[in-house]
């Protein structure tokens, strides 16, 4: 049962890093590009847990791998923040 939910979160996260790809694309806004690529580590975490072995879920490889995810959406964010303040203080 834990290999069919890990394969059916790696499926909506692959969907969401598509969904975050097709709007960085129409938008160019960089902060969608930092949540398709955290999305794209989260899919790859449960794929990679999906085919071992269920007893290695509780091993640091995947929560490092968790951690990286969280670590590139915060950069988005921090980065998204930074160049609306940039731009703000470029005014006139």
């Amino acid at each position: 049962m834990n290999q069919f939910l890990w394969g059916m979160l790696a499926m909506a996260a692959l969907v969401a890093a598509l969904l975050f790809l097709r709007l960085w694309r129409t938008g160019g806004d960089r902060l969608f590009v930092f949540f398709a690529a955290a999305f794209a580590i989260f899919a790859l975490n449960w794929i990679g847990l999906g085919v071992s072995n269920p007893d290695y879920e509780t091993l640091h490889y995947s929560y490092l791998l968790r951690l990286g995810a969280f670590v590139l959406i915060i950069v988005g964010i921090v980065d998204k923040n930074r160049r609306v303040r940039d731009a703000r203080d470029a005014r006139p």
